[in-house]
């Protein structure tokens, strides 16, 4: 593996971690090797917010051995510096924001941009939106609106009584106007009242551009959506994730199938128009792709981004982290090997995957280790 100066280093490195029962040695390829890892987060590393065995002892073997990884996550509702924070105590591993990609992560590159909507009006959904407000905040957008300020200047909008209300008055703060101008909305993670916020939405996909409390006269007869109301950002598309349950809850693709079902019922069938990141999509293993090219560059001490060789995306979803990983064709020619663990949201007793994976294992310590034995390194 490359150091500092792009030599090819031979080294031998102990891995207890990967068999605790079996000591023994692993040695790197005496060619130059490239073994890079994207690593999924809950039912991976971590379940109901426990570190799964053998976790934190892999996340220490690559860190020890300079094999650049990436987490990545459909998971967020936490800032990225927060959530790192949190991880690093949990898994005893000191991890960086330079290396961890959330669900609403790349949602930063649209306050710049062709979008622009840094000095714009967003409305942020989540499941606490006063969060996913400071949140959206700290990425740089300056005009946040959560259905807290709008139920709270307008009681109306939602006729029954409000599920959260003390929250809602405690983090509401006033509209920039009694009808606002909305020029998107973003979905930051699983919403916890939905009536509420499907509603809203509802409201602002049928407004006259974009502005509360308007009707589109362009409604109807293939004109929804095409009057300048704002677009529709979901930041997960997962429909289960596992849980303390024993069997997967609803995520926010439950969420956002709720809101296309509504849509479909008001529209007689017109499919709604949105945009999806996260695992499985495109967008987000590109992004993730930039990012671990990036943190590779800085660990390897490399002085130039050069293409990727070869990732393997080791994940407990099929729909997600196995679907992305195989239809991800990347634009720089980097291969991607799917990894499905047995510790998350799959299990055999559900039958075949859906999305099959390069190779199946029991957990992330058995994928690391046969990361390292398909790229060279040998006992």
């Amino acid at each position: 593996m490359p150091g500092n100066g792009g030599a090819t280093v031979q080294r031998v490195v102990k891995r207890c971690l990967l068999s605790p029962l079996l000591l023994s040695e692993y040695t790197s390829p005496s060619h130059e090797n490239d073994t890079l890892t994207i690593v999924s987060i809950d039912g991976v590393l971590l379940h109901v917010a426990k570190p799964i065995p053998g976790a934190s002892e892999s996340l220490q073997y690559l860190q020890k051995n300079d094999i650049p990884f990436i987490l990545l996550t459909n998971g967020g509702g936490k800032h990225e510096k927060d959530r790192v924070a949190q991880l690093s105590q949990k898994l005893n591993v000191e991890l960086s924001t330079e290396n961890f990609v959330q669900s609403h992560t790349p949602f930063q590159e649209l306050v710049h941009g062709v979008e622009g909507l840094g000095d714009k009006n967003i409305l942020v959904i989540g499941s606490d939106a006063a969060k996913s407000r400071t949140i959206a905040e700290a990425y740089g957008f300056n005009n946040v609106i959560t259905p807290a300020d709008i139920l709270s200047a307008h009681p109306t909008i939602w006729p029954f009584e409000p599920l959260m209300e003390e929250l809602y008055a405690a983090t509401a703060r006033p509209l920039p106007s009694a009808q606002p101008k909305i020029d998107a909305i973003f979905v930051f993670n699983d919403p916890r009242d939905w009536a509420l916020d499907i509603q809203i939405i509802t409201d602002l996909l049928l407004s006259e551009n974009g502005v509360l409390g308007t009707y589109s006269s362009k409604n109807g007869k293939l004109g929804w959506q095409s009057d300048g109301q704002p677009p529709l950002f979901f930041s997960n598309p997962d429909l289960f994730w596992s849980a303390a349950y024993h069997h997967p809850r609803f995520g926010q693709g439950a969420f956002q199938a709720a809101v296309a079902g509504i849509w479909r019922e008001i529209t007689n069938g017109v499919d709604l128009k949105r945009t999806v990141i996260g695992k499985p999509y495109r967008q987000t293993y590109r992004y993730a792709e930039r990012v671990l090219n990036s943190h590779r560059a800085k660990v390897l001490g490399l002085s130039s981004m050069e293409p990727l060789g070869r990732v393997y995306m080791v994940g407990d979803n099929p729909e997600s982290d196995i679907r992305g990983a195989n239809e991800f064709n990347s634009p720089d020619g980097t291969k991607w090997t799917s990894v499905l663990v047995r510790t998350g949201v799959w299990s055999a007793e559900r039958g075949e995957p859906t999305y099959r994976p390069k190779m199946v294992v029991d957990d992330v310590a058995a994928a690391v280790e046969w990361a390292l034995k398909q790229e060279g390194w040998r006992q």
